[in-house]
């Protein structure tokens, strides 16, 4: 398989637009039966659809959106599987193309509860081929009719992904729809914070929200302190600023300019990858339903809980129903 060409300035968009599209990482999770122990004594693992953003995606036809993926994988058995799982989970592959001469990236991860996830990267350094999208490559017109464009912090570590990423996040520039930015910093594919921070503030000039946890945002925007973090946010034009805070719940501020907390929901946690690309998903819900704040924070911390519950990350994305019990019950998730 091998890119499509774009479309030509003023063609149509998709009809209808699409709800969500996503933009950035996408790989194989190959993650252990067995929790508790290192990877030289598992002994058995299951293999599942993974990259934060393409998890997003999943979570949010979940829910019924209409959603597709940008990225890219190697022309190899991975790629293949890749595209079955985005159709199985209702997921459009149409702007998934293939890079020969590069592998689809696989990721292993050790299971010790409930904290520690150690990730193991395979086929993403010195480069992976969803870092190879092309600014020309890109359909600029489903990407401004997309009610949500959804882009990530590490789909700006690199070229030609950084320079695709920003165009994206300029053709929605004053459009009506909403624009995220996953902060989504990790160390391994940057050569430093302080270039990672530079990028970063490069790019939230576009969004309307953007989503992190403490180390993210303290990446963007030199704090991880929640309320003065997401106050930065702000400062910087952001409509929605969200602060991931784990154990202690979230914490945002929205227009109002006061900051909105929901606690956490207790959960037996089992693999805590997946919980940040649920709680996406579920934001992105919560937005285009037009929830206040405090509705879409708790469903969308509802719908975190439930994934670090389960082991796998899209295959363990939520229904609306799963979410709205977990809200309405008692006791732990999981």
């Amino acid at each position: 398989m091998t890119a499509t060409a774009p479309r030509p300035p003023g063609g149509p968009p998709p009809d209808p637009p699409f709800d969500v599209l996503t933009m950035g990482r996408v790989g194989v999770d190959v993650y252990p039966r067995q929790s508790g122990v290192g990877l030289d004594r598992v002994d058995s693992f299951g293999k599942f659809l993974g990259g934060s953003p393409t998890n997003v995606a999943v979570a949010a036809a979940r829910y019924g959106l209409r959603a597709a993926v940008v990225t890219r994988t190697g022309d190899d058995p991975f790629g293949r599987f890749v595209h079955r799982a985005l159709r199985g989970f209702g997921v459009d592959d149409r702007f998934v193309t293939a890079v020969p001469g590069l592998p689809t990236p696989v990721t292993f991860c050790e299971l010790f509860p409930p904290d520690d996830f150690p990730l193991y990267f395979h086929g993403r350094l010195p480069t992976a081929p969803d870092l190879q999208v092309g600014a020309d490559e890109l359909d600029l017109d489903a990407v401004r009719a997309a009610r949500v464009f959804w882009a990530t912090g590490t789909g700006l570590c690199q070229e030609p992904s950084r320079a695709a990423t920003l165009a994206a996040l300029a053709a929605r520039a004053g459009g009506p729809g909403i624009t995220v930015l996953d902060l989504d910093y990790r160390p391994m594919f940057w050569k430093s914070r302080d270039e990672a921070r530079r990028r970063v503030r490069e790019a939230l000039p576009y969004a309307t929200v953007a989503v992190g946890n403490r180390d993210e945002w303290a990446t963007a925007v030199g704090t991880g302190d929640p309320e003065a973090a997401a106050a930065a946010g702000r400062a910087l034009g952001l409509d929605l600023a969200v602060v991931k805070r784990g154990p202690d719940g979230v914490l945002a501020v929205d227009g109002s300019g006061r900051p909105v907390a929901v606690p956490p929901v207790p959960v037996e946690v089992v693999n805590g990858l997946g919980a940040g690309d649920a709680f996406g998903g579920a934001l992105c819900r919560g937005l285009l339903a037009g929830w206040d704040t405090a509705r879409t924070l708790r469903f969308a911390n509802a719908a975190g809980a439930l994934v670090a519950g389960r082991l796998a990350c899209a295959d363990a994305m939520p229904t609306a129903a799963e979410v709205e019990a977990a809200l309405n019950g008692a006791g732990r998730v999981g």
